[in-house]
């Protein structure tokens, strides 16, 4: 129920509630409240219905949702062959033929009202008294010609040039203006654990590094004094990684032998996962790390899916403790499942759990390096760059580093 029939109805109370609502387009939406045992009249039957009321735009044609409780309640039954539905309450029951419901026009008891109509009125004015009659022909004005203009016209298509080549019509992809560049936008820093802490390399709280909060002032120090001298080794923009040289290793995308390339379309994204998608494609362009191309035979869709935080004890409807799986945010993927289909698989040697304890054997400390985006900072091979391809609302781009998901 929106919010704003709830208020017209009057003498509703909505209870508070925890519950979160996760809509078609994957936003998260928190209901204003419950408002319970409302009276709801079908036909002529009462049923008391509870509702969750969300601030929302109302619809004129669909102001309310039944849903399956309700359904539950009325015991109704649904003849989809038929188009009937039965609602029932108790011996009595009530029939209902959707196939005609859906015929009948609905009311609306509103008025559309226009104050401004010198503009509207010059616009289509403009149009219609043209002195040109080929431009009326082209505007498609045709029911305002006389009958010398519709001479003047078909005169004029008769010695048009039929053969010429007509040129198919392209697709066209939103533009993407110039954003800020990655060295001038502000780091975003999450929150850290009690043991870690943040320290800069540069004046300014620029470059920072994130190191063991236990460390003594001295061991900080000479910390500090490493990293500075080592800040060439350290990304943090995709701009900042030199990358492994192509002469030591190229990522080659071999393909089976029976394999038929495969250009899939975009998919549809709603204005979140749009907005998500242009920077990710501003960001990568301003790295070098993607181009546009328009003939390649591989082409794979974009898809935006949620970042997954942790889990959090949240209260249900029920006021019952359950855990959930809180979204932080959004991220690009591209959909290779057709490509890595058609490639052949890699065998590596992994070694066993049991020898890679025994080489830490006797050591004191146990130290890794987790690399910045480290699948972007390998080449893919040129005569593969094409097979990366994909597409969104702003283009077809290919990777000239290898990206995440092959």
């Amino acid at each position: 129920m929106p919010l704003s029939m709830m208020r017209r109805i009057g003498d509703l109370e909505a209870r508070p509630t925890r519950m979160t609502l996760q809509l078609a387009d994957r936003s998260i939406k928190y209901p204003h409240g419950v408002v319970e045992d409302v009276l709801v009249k079908v036909d002529k039957f009462m049923f008391p219905v509870d509702f969750v009321v969300m601030d929302m735009e109302e619809d004129i044609e669909v102001p309310l949702i039944l849903g399956r409780p309700f359904m539950k309640t009325a015991k109704v039954i649904i003849d989809v062959d038929n188009g009937k539905l039965k609602v029932r309450v108790q011996d009595e029951e009530v029939n209902f033929n959707v196939f005609e419901a859906m015929q009948y026009p609905n009311d609306k008891n509103y008025c559309i009202i226009v104050y401004i109509l010198y503009d509207v009125i010059f616009a289509a004015s403009s149009q219609i008294h043209s002195q040109s009659s080929l431009e009326k022909a082209l505007i498609e004005a045709f029911k305002f010609l006389n009958d010398e203009e519709e001479k003047e016209i078909e005169a004029c298509l008769r010695n048009l040039n039929s053969s010429k080549e007509v040129f198919e019509r392209n697709i066209k992809f939103e533009e993407l203006h110039e954003s800020l560049r990655s060295e001038e936008q502000k780091l975003e820093l999450k929150v850290l654990p009690s043991h870690l802490k943040y320290v800069s390399l540069e004046e300014g709280n620029n470059k920072p590094v994130i190191i063991s909060s236990s460390l003594s002032d001295n061991e900080e120090k000479r910390l500090i004094e490493v990293l500075q001298l080592n800040r060439e080794a350290i990304g943090w923009t995709l701009s900042d990684l030199k990358g492994i040289s192509p002469s030591y290793c190229m990522h080659k995308i071999h393909m089976e032998q029976d394999y038929r390339p495969v250009a899939q379309p975009q998919r549809r994204l709603n204005l979140t996962m749009k907005e998500v998608v242009k920077k990710e494609v501003q960001k990568l362009l301003e790295a070098g790390m993607i181009y546009p191309i328009s003939d390649s035979a591989w082409v794979s869709p974009v898809q935006v899916v949620p970042k997954k935080g942790g889990m959090t004890i949240i209260h249900n409807e029920k006021n019952e403790l359950i855990p959930t799986r809180t979204v932080t945010g959004w991220r690009m993927c591209i959909d290779y499942r057709k490509l890595n289909k058609a490639t052949r698989k890699d065998h590596f040697p992994f070694p066993f759990m049991d020898q890679v304890l025994e080489r830490l054997a006797g050591q004191a400390y146990y130290c890794f390096l987790d690399g910045y985006s480290s699948y972007n900072q390998i080449a893919v091979d040129p005569e593969d760059q094409e097979k990366t391809a994909f597409t969104c609302p702003f283009g077809v781009f290919a990777y000239r580093k290898m990206p995440f998901g092959l």
